[in-house]
């Protein structure tokens, strides 16, 4: 059974970097497009971006909101993919999910993606 586990949440300042981590297991890594996604209170789960799996180059997609700012890697060898926050503002407060799912494509719906993360919090301060 494939898992995901983000890790690398925290309280970071206005302006300031952070950077996520996800460890997957229970699958071919490497044939899995991962997805990362946030979650602010009392707002829908948002696609924050995406890297497809390396069949396809391992091409990357973000949303509006986080493009120029977020960076998504991914090491096959750790089974692992990374969101590099940069700029950080109070408004990426939020839950931030790793998901992942099968297929070439990175896709920015929540329903696309099966497999899904505990989720890690994400704090900016002004």
């Amino acid at each position: 059974q494939v898992q995901v586990v983000e890790s690398g949440g925290g309280l970071v300042q206005t302006g300031g970097s952070l950077s996520l981590s996800c460890a997957f297991s229970g699958g071919t890594f490497s044939i899995y497009t991962m997805g990362w996604f946030r979650q602010a209170p009392g707002k829908e789960r948002d696609f924050v971006g995406g890297i497809s799996w390396t069949g396809t180059g391992g091409r990357t997609d973000y949303g509006d909101s986080v493009k120029g700012r977020f960076t998504i890697s991914r090491d096959n060898a750790k089974k692992t993919v990374y969101l590099q926050m940069n700029s950080l503002k109070p408004e990426d407060t939020a839950v931030y999910y790793c998901a992942a799912k099968s297929g070439q494509l990175v896709k920015t719906s929540v329903t696309e993606y099966k497999y899904w993360g505990q989720g890690t919090q994400v704090t900016v301060s002004s």
